[in-house]
């Protein structure tokens, strides 16, 4: 946990970023150097399975034993640079295995009622990300963090990603981000999955990246702690939700604008 961030009240905008899923140990490499040099310490983030694809023929990932290794691999030569590892979670029994390979356990949205896996999360002493569900209001998430906080791992944070607005659609009320900060704990803006147009393209979800940088500032404005973005280098070709990813070359604009309103505000 040493080489975690400091998150919250008085402390810098922590950037959470990374390709949606591991495409393979090369990528992962590429981009964790890419958005090191861009954004100095930093959060990375890749998920080892997308248990949530759309379609049953979808990439989800290289799998848990695999996955786990590329980022235990990642995490012990980056963690000198003081950058950290998130990866998510879909079953209490993966909690421990995935501890010991990362710095943060993220729990997906639409697991964010999942008791079981809440627990078996914040057992573990590792720092715990709740995705607040599509479903679920702000004042609602408290009750996920509860569970969390219930096995005395009081190291949660509380991660906005937009609200079901009818079909196919999403939409980020931004008095929720500050309902949620007034519980205690570090609220982040994911600016990558408010944009997501759920079930878009039929066969998956499509977005609307052009607004990522419209709703990360006003998300910073508003005072949150950090910006979780997913990256990739050609989102075309991403192998998972390359429709609403930050393209890696706009990362530095964006990242640098984030933390001059976030030094305004502060």
């Amino acid at each position: 946990m040493s080489t975690l961030p400091l998150i919250g009240l008085g402390q810098p905008l922590v950037l959470i970023a990374g390709p949606c899923v591991i495409e393979s140990e090369e990528h992962v490499r590429f981009l964790a150097d890419e958005i090191r040099k861009i954004a100095g310490p930093y959060i990375f983030k890749a998920s080892f399975d997308k248990a949530n694809r759309s379609s049953g023929s979808s990439y989800r990932g290289p799998g848990l034993k695999e996955g786990l290794r590329i980022l235990a691999d990642l995490r012990r030569d980056i963690k000198s640079n003081g950058c950290a590892v998130l990866t998510d979670i879909h079953q209490p029994s993966q909690a421990e295995m995935a501890a010991e390979a990362v710095d943060i356990l993220q729990i997906p949205a639409f697991l964010c009622r999942q008791t079981d896996l809440l627990v078996a999360a914040g057992r573990t002493g590792r720092a715990v990300n709740i995705k607040k569900g599509q479903f679920v209001s702000p004042y609602d998430i408290r009750h996920a963090a509860d569970k969390v906080a219930s096995t005395g791992n009081n190291n949660i944070l509380l991660t906005e990603r937009g609200s079901s607005f009818g079909y196919n659609n999403l939409v980020v009320d931004m008095r929720g981000l500050e309902i949620m900060r007034d519980f205690g704990w570090p609220v982040v803006f994911d600016a990558t999955h408010s944009v997501q147009i759920p079930g878009g393209l039929g066969h998956a979800s499509g977005g609307q990246p052009q607004f990522i940088p419209t709703l990360a500032r006003a998300a910073v404005a508003a005072g949150v702690d950090g910006i979780f973005v997913e990256v990739h280098e050609d989102p075309e070709r991403a192998l998972s939700d390359g429709p609403n990813a930050l393209r890696l070359d706009r990362l530095a604009e964006l990242w640098a604008k984030l933390r001059a309103i976030h030094n305004l505000v502060a």
